[in-house]
């Protein structure tokens, strides 16, 4: 094992064993080899920096780098930003620690001497974070590299897999040339993704965000504190905007959009789809700290006279997503509130049960005017996951559930 401080500043000495200059930095180059030092640039002093390639390398040691060739078969150093520099892109950089969920700084990389057609290569294998790489570092050029390996021994490791690595780009296009994937920061909660954002500068959040598919950004956002939100969607291109804001439930989207400035909201109201633009716009005439502020429009609304076979088909053919799923709402022939059932009735009843036979008692229903402390009472009253809006003709408009009155009532903490 070798670490990247140990070969920065080494001495490269040719295949006739001559010095040929010192390691002022090693590149990576990701979209051929991923982990693999594909470069090492030697300093020359008042001279133009050389290149040694990753297959004229034949051995490496801490301090010293041996080439297999003389310095005549070096390149000059030709500036690429296809390619990683390891000491100034990763050492001392804020990192997403993707399996313990966290942004870290890196302190050192591991690395591993593969013997490939006679020459070395050096393979990226960990970063460094813990107490052991920050020493190193500190000791780096005042303590030989023997003795700070004995003093590590003694202290505790911490490192992360090249694998759980995301790297936090703020250029889109150099992230880009660099083919950083976004697949492990997808695969992360988006609550655990909010709380990394929270850490990080503001180019750093909307690199994030930029690299996310619509779906993925909006769910993240969501999480996100109003101040973040705001910070973030302003910053967006109105199109941009509009499709995240449009993968959001329409509370959600009605809360983040109200709290824009009035120039953005309306290009971005104005670049949504003329549906979603519409329902959010309803939501928009409500008080936020109301019921009708609170409620989401996406609700499954049938008729009591439904069998519960019709409605799992109903459920199936709009491909209804199951956070909309805790109650189905009934209405009467006059379409108004005539009761909800529970999906977990539905699924241990037969299936030509009317729907009216699973009502669950008592009726609850609220007017979109309803103050939310009010809100909050009836759900602590009657152990509620979700809670029916009406209008004053008892017509169903929405739902509240029980994740927003967490949330309302975490805020106010």
């Amino acid at each position: 094992m070798l670490y990247a401080t140990e070969i920065l500043g080494a001495e490269a000495y040719d295949s006739a064993g001559h010095l040929v200059g010192r390691v002022k930095e090693m590149f990576v180059e990701p979209a051929d080899q991923p982990n693999r030092v594909s470069r090492l640039l030697l300093g020359r002093g008042q001279y133009r920096p050389l290149v040694a390639r990753y297959d004229q390398i034949g051995s490496v040691a801490p301090g010293r780098v041996g080439l297999t060739t003389d310095e005549s078969a070096l390149d000059l150093y030709q500036p690429n930003e296809a390619w990683l520099a390891v000491g100034k892109d990763l050492l001392d950089q804020q990192i997403i620690d993707t399996n313990g969920r966290k942004v870290v700084r890196v302190n050192d990389i591991d690395l591993n001497e593969q013997r490939t057609n006679g020459n070395v290569e050096l393979r990226i294998t960990h970063v460094d974070i813990g107490l052991a790489s920050a020493v190193r570092r500190l000791l780096q050029g005042i303590v030989p590299p023997m003795a700070i390996r004995r003093l590590q021994t003694k202290l505790p490791m911490r490192n992360i897999p090249w694998e759980f690595v995301n790297l936090i780009e703020s250029d889109p296009l150099r992230r880009v040339k660099l083919r950083l994937t976004s697949k492990l920061l997808t695969e992360l909660h988006p609550a655990d993704l909010a709380d990394i954002m929270e850490e990080l500068s503001p180019a750093e959040r909307q690199s994030i965000i930029d690299s996310l598919d619509a779906g993925s950004a909006a769910e993240t956002i969501a999480e996100l504190d109003k101040r973040l939100q705001t910070q973030i969607v302003e910053k967006l291109d109105p199109e941009k905007a509009a499709g995240i804001i449009e993968e959001m439930s329409p509370d959600e989207a009605a809360d983040l959009i109200q709290s824009l400035p009035p120039e953005t909201s309306r290009e971005v109201l104005e670049e949504m789809e003329h549906r979603e633009a519409h329902e959010v716009q309803e939501l928009m005439r409500f008080q936020e700290n109301t019921a009708g502020g609170m409620m989401t429009t996406e609700i499954v609304v049938v008729g009591e006279d439904a069998t519960r076979g019709e409605v799992f088909d109903y459920i199936r053919f709009h491909q209804v997503p199951a956070d909309q799923l805790d109650n189905v709402v009934l209405i009467n022939r006059d379409a108004a509130l005539a009761g909800t059932v529970p999906i977990a009735h539905l699924l241990l009843a037969d299936p030509e049960q009317r729907m009216a036979d699973l009502v669950v008692h008592p009726l609850l229903s609220v007017k979109p005017d309803l103050r939310e402390r009010e809100v909050f009472e009836l759900f602590d009253k009657y152990n509620l996951r979700s809670l029916t809006v009406v209008n004053d003709a008892q017509v169903p408009i929405g739902a509240i559930t029980v994740d927003d009155v967490v949330s309302r009532m975490r805020a106010k903490l």
